[in-house]
């Protein structure tokens, strides 16, 4: 995606609140607001901010794991499963 078509000044959100708003829910591509012609935000949509926090999340869960296999703090699947057994099995 291309963010070039999407930008405008500051003057331009604030004369069209309505109709960025509008905007922003129909074609779902964010819009770079500039001020004295560098930008300085990015306003999106709520479905696609929630969608890339979601995205975001799940990246650090990742992240984590791959950490925890890095440092060697992995379990063989086995035991785990036959650990998982043993507490389920009646006694």
């Amino acid at each position: 995606m291309r963010y070039s078509s999407q930008v405008r000044p500051i003057s331009y959100l604030k004369a069209n609140a309505a109709k960025v708003l509008t905007q922003l829910g129909e074609l779902r591509e964010p819009l770079v607001i500039t001020q004295n012609g560098e930008a300085k935000a990015v306003l999106q949509d709520v479905a696609s901010f929630e969608k890339t926090q979601e995205t975001l999340a799940l990246l650090k869960i990742l992240a984590l794991g791959s950490q925890e296999v890095t440092a060697g703090k992995v379990k063989p699947v086995g035991d785990v499963v036959a650990r998982l057994r043993a507490k389920r099995a009646p006694a």
